[in-house]
This record gives C-alpha cells, structure tokens and sequence, in this order.
C-alpha cells in the first residue's frame, strides 16, 4: 500500500537524524521509479536534468512546469522526494513564500531554496535578503503543516565567489532562519566539508558529488556528512550514452548501442508498477 505524503515527510526527516544517505537525483518518472527499485531510500529532483529533458538550459524552466514535474515524481514513487526549487520562483520574500507552498501542495517531503540572483554583476543576494527570503520559505512551510523539509543553499561556488567563509556564515544564517538541512554546492576538499560540517552542527548537511571522484560515501560520512546528492549527474551519464549513439548513426555506425538496456528489461522494471 502506498504511503501518505505525512509518512513520507516523515521518513524523510528520519534519515537525516544519523547515519550517511544517497539521494540521487532522477529527471522524469521512469528515473525515479527505477531509483526506487535500485534500493535507494530517496530521491531529489534536479533542475538541470529536468530542464534538458524539455530542451531548455538550467534554470530555463518555469515555475508552473516545475511544480507539475515534481507533482509527476511524487506520483510515480512511493519514495520521498526533496524539490530542487531553484531560487524559490520569487525575488521578494513574499513570492517565495507563495512558492513554497505551491511546492508543498505537490506532495515534496523536502525543498531546497538557493541564495543566486541569476545576475551575473551580483550573483549572490545579499545576506540579510537571503535570510529573509529564507525565513518566509519557513513560514510557508509552517502554515501548510510544518512537516517538509527546508534545505538552505549557499551558491557561492556556483556563483562564483568561491569564499568558504561567506559561504559558512550564510549556511549558519539559513539555520538560524529556519533551514533543516544546509547545502553548499561546490566545496570539495575534506577540509571544506568538515568546515561546513563543524559550522552548523547539529544540523545535516548535504554534500554534492556530480563527477567522478575519488572520496567514498564512507569517507563523507567520517566527515559527518548525513546526505550525499548527486544533481544532474545521473541526467549527463545518460545524454552521454545518448550523444554517443547518436554520433555514430551520423557517422554511418550503428556501434554506439553497446551497453544499453534492453526493451525487455525496461518493460519488465515498469511492468511492476503497471
């Protein structure tokens, strides 16, 4: 029997209590349901997968589409599901409180909102902004129940102002303000990581892998990592098969289909579920 989006939520807030967990990251129903399958206990969306599979580069996408992606991951798992939601679809506090509880009426067991303007001159906002856009996706959430999951976002090295130490007092702020789970996308090094760690300690914090690396799940959660995401990874390995093949059939060839699954296999899997 499929679970309600209360156990869900539930769940979710579980796993991040102890321990180290994967939770990658599908871009459309038959990725997600096949995670499920894979064993994995959770599964986030990726705003980069999902905006290639409509065509459109990163944050390309628009917040109607996104919220009726999530509404279709949520329906084709029984897993929980934590929203990539961008920057919150809102420059005032006020929009992404509206937002976040259009996210929250997905059925989402988690959400996380960035800092990153989209303006290259000043990609970051500024603090005291960032906190109060941070506080509303907190108010929202709390008057549609309190159960999900707030996950505050510091972009300063995807935005390019790679300064671990802005980096920490922001993720202490977006705690301070209300974010469960602090995230800053692009730290690397085990010194970075056990800083950020040490920083906002009680609370988890989700470390991205999105490229072939060395360090293991192990190793992070040594770290006192609770959470490893993987973003469009899983997106990029399977446009990678894809590029491949295409090529060659351009080229004349039909050799780029080594490796790939079969029709039977992929009927099987979502016979399932049928």
């Amino acid at each position: 029997m499929p679970r309600s989006t209360a156990e869900k939520r539930a769940a979710f807030r579980e796993l991040h209590l102890a321990g180290c967990f994967v939770i990658p990251n599908p871009w459309d129903a038959g990725s997600a349901k096949y995670l499920e399958h894979a064993g994995f206990k959770a599964v986030a969306s990726t705003s980069s997968g999902f905006a290639w599979s409509t065509g459109r580069p990163d944050n390309g996408v628009t917040r109607e589409t996104v919220l009726a992606h999530l509404s279709t991951l949520v329906e084709a798992t029984d897993l929980p599901v934590n929203a990539d939601f961008e920057s919150g679809f809102g420059h005032t506090p006020d929009d992404v409180a509206e937002s976040v509880k259009l996210a929250v009426a997905t059925g989402v067991a988690g959400l996380s909102i960035e800092d990153s303007t989209g303006d290259a001159n000043t990609p970051l906002f500024p603090l005291d902004e960032a906190v109060a856009r941070m506080r509303a996706a907190r108010r929202a959430i709390d008057e549609t129940g309190g159960d999900t999951l707030l996950i505050g976002r510091a972009e300063n090295f995807f935005a390019g102002v790679p300064d671990l130490d802005d980096a920490i007092a922001r993720l202490q702020a977006y705690a301070e303000a209300g974010a469960d789970c602090l995230y800053a996308p692009g730290i690397q090094s085990a010194e970075q990581i056990r800083a950020v760690v040490t920083a906002v300690a009680p609370k988890p914090v989700n470390v991205l892998i999105g490229a072939t690396s060395p360090i293991t799940l192990q190793d992070l959660a040594d770290l006192g990592v609770r959470r490893v995401s993987v973003g469009g990874a899983l997106a990029r390995a399977a446009w990678g098969g894809f590029i491949h093949a295409a090529q060659a059939l351009a080229q004349g060839r039909f050799d780029g289909f080594e490796g790939a699954a079969s029709g039977a296999t992929l009927n099987g899997l979502f016979r399932q579920d049928a």
